[in-house]
């Protein structure tokens, strides 16, 4: 409770004073919010930046957006809560945090569908899929504006992997997510779910002996500086949602909706540039501090994927949309 009365305050002093700087100078326009939870140093900030400059830039300079990151405004849990009602129109976050709230998204949970990036971003460039998966986000008062990624999730660890056997015991950091759980826990690892914050520590302790996060976050957190080896598990992509406070976009006029979705069509595509940029070198980064890059072979991922069938099975009920469910894995 005193967590969010802080949050709270910090919000109305916040938009108390954008509101001010918009109301002095009519010639600054309007003021609006967008925040994240990630570090400046990722695609997420990247993503976000590029979708405020398209909006003044379309807009002559009459919509502005602040970014937000390093959670300044709170963490997934409570931006998700914010955009819901409002406070917060925009909110840029990977979709494991919204399975809570929007259950159905547990479809993007599935592990080890993709082998390559490409293939699932075909999936999101597909329209009617597209207009599915923003049904859902409706449904929470919430808006899909664009969806990219920060390429896969991997596991680094301080224990080689290059079999199955070598998963059982290890303890392995996780968000908190049933699926995600369930599946490091079907390969025989040891999950455990820790606020992000702690991870380095957890590391540094031996309180974990691993963690799965995609490149960008290993680098940007440093996190390489704890592990002897990456594993190119690649059993996620980290989807990097935009969305929008339904509400909010219903107050605008059609003039300024459209000036946000195209906006945020040129940033998902400049996302995902950086994105597929950027990985090469966060690898390179993490080999010259000395950790390993592990390859999984196709045998070991195939494995992986046979062990999960009991998470496929949960996730095919919770999405209850078979046609959309085969649609993703790539079964239609």
């Amino acid at each position: 409770m005193k967590k969010k009365i802080l949050l709270l305050t910090a919000l109305a002093t916040l938009f108390c004073c954008l509101f001010l700087t918009g109301c002095g100078d009519d010639s600054q326009g309007l003021a609006w919010v967008l925040a994240h939870s990630s570090s400046e140093d990722t695609v997420t900030q990247l993503y976000s930046e590029k979708f405020a400059e398209e909006v003044e830039k379309l807009s002559n300079g009459e919509m502005r957006i602040q970014v937000y990151s390093n959670s300044a405004l709170g963490g997934d849990t409570e931006l998700l809560e914010s955009c819901e009602v409002g406070d917060i129109p925009f909110v840029v976050q990977n979709t494991a945090p919204q399975v809570s709230y929007l259950p159905k998204l547990a479809l993007f949970d599935l592990p080890c569908v993709y082998s390559d990036i490409k293939d699932v971003q075909a999936v999101f460039d597909n329209e009617d899929f597209v207009h599915k998966i923003n049904d859902i986000y409706l449904a929470g008062g919430f808006r899909l504006l664009g969806m990219a990624d920060q390429n896969f999730r991997v596991m680094s660890s301080n224990v080689k992997v290059e079999k199955l056997s070598d998963f059982k015991g290890i303890k392995i950091r996780t968000m908190e997510n049933a699926n995600h759980i369930a599946f490091w826990k079907a390969l025989g690892a040891a999950p455990t779910p820790m606020t992000f914050s702690e991870v380095y520590i957890g590391l540094s302790q031996g309180t974990i002996d691993a963690q799965e996060n995609p490149y960008e976050v290993i680098v940007s957190s440093k996190l390489y500086e704890q592990q002897k080896y990456a594993i190119q598990t690649n059993h996620l992509p980290h989807l990097i949602s935009l969305i929008v406070s339904e509400e909010f976009f219903q107050g605008l006029t059609p003039e300024q909706q459209e000036i946000i979705q195209q906006a945020a069509d040129t940033a998902k595509a400049y996302a995902r540039e950086q994105a597929a940029e950027r990985a090469a070198d966060r690898i390179q980064i993490m080999e010259d501090h000395g950790c390993e890059i592990v390859p999984l072979s196709d045998e070991l991922l195939e494995e992986m994927k046979e062990r999960s069938s009991n998470v496929y099975e949960s996730i095919r009920k919770t999405v209850n949309d078979d046609d959309l469910y085969y649609t993703y894995i790539g079964e239609n």
